[in-house]
């Protein structure tokens, strides 16, 4: 009887998460289908859902009217500048307040999260302003940097929830036998540490792609990424569902795959040290 009640609160656990994944993923399997269509096809309602008339026309016209890998290139620059600029930033700054702790460390840590609390709306006209006044408009080192800060307290929070789940007697002992700061980080905590170094990244690396409100008011053609190539389909004439659909695809798809290929990478890193 006890088997029974377990196997069926297996079966509905498991529908469940289908369900939920299914719904997670319906939105962007439309978008994919969307981006096959004709224009009017993708404005017909009720809407088809498999049975029209598949073309690739707007993959095409998406590439004509605008240059995806240039796009594509300032997406990875940016990207993974930001994300390796946080990283650099955040790995000693977790490091001593996880293992140095001071009065003020938690202190420190809320304030840093509650600048993610901010509207970023609310220091666009100074930031602006700033990026106007060095010359930092519509430049990759521009982006670069400000989606670095704008991520940096969600990677700092994260090594330091990471390295606090480190055995601090570990790097005592590294300390007696001669160990610097600099070696301790890099041949002691780097390793222990690299499910939830790997998950930070990934996170980072994602955040850094998917933003656009920065990349959309700091940037115009030069420096742009898939987000504003996304945007750009959004004009006075209307949308254009079908080719704003092929544009979103081909901008999501690197990110998506990568996704996929370091899923057990990821959950990793985010269940690192929940089990004692």
């Amino acid at each position: 009887m006890a088997r029974m009640v377990t196997t069926k609160r297996v079966a509905i656990s498991t529908a469940g998460a289908w369900l939920a994944g299914f719904l997670i993923f319906f939105p962007i399997l439309w978008m994919i289908l969307a981006s096959f269509k004709t224009e009017f096809e993708a404005f017909a309602v009720p809407p088809s859902f498999l049975f029209f008339h598949w073309t690739t026309e707007n993959y095409a016209t998406v590439q004509e009217r605008s240059d995806y890998f240039h796009h594509a290139l300032n997406s990875i620059i940016v990207a993974g500048g930001s994300t390796l600029l946080a990283m650099a930033i955040a790995i000693p700054a977790a490091w001593s307040m996880a293992f140095s702790p001071t009065k003020r460390t938690k202190d420190i840590l809320l304030w840093m999260l509650s600048t993610k609390m901010m509207p970023p709306v609310g220091v666009l006209v100074p930031i602006y302003l700033i990026y106007r006044d060095f010359g930092m408009l519509d430049t990759l080192t521009g982006l670069t940097f400000i989606l670095c800060l704008g991520n940096l307290p969600i990677v700092v929070w994260m090594l330091f929830t990471y390295f606090k789940e480190i055995p601090k007697d570990i790097l005592e002992a590294a300390r007696m036998d001669g160990a610097t700061i600099g070696r301790e980080l890099v041949y002691v905590l780097t390793p222990m540490a690299v499910p939830g170094l790997a998950s930070t990244l990934l996170l980072n690396l994602i955040l850094a792609w998917n933003e656009a409100f920065w990349t959309l008011n700091l940037s115009t053609l030069k420096a742009a990424p898939l987000t504003v190539f996304i945007a750009s389909y959004s004009s006075p004439e209307g949308l254009f569902w079908a080719k704003l659909s092929a544009a979103s695809t081909l901008a999501i798809a690197p990110i998506l795959v990568l996704g996929w290929f370091s899923q057990r990478q990821l959950v990793r890193g985010l269940t690192f040290g929940a089990v004692k």
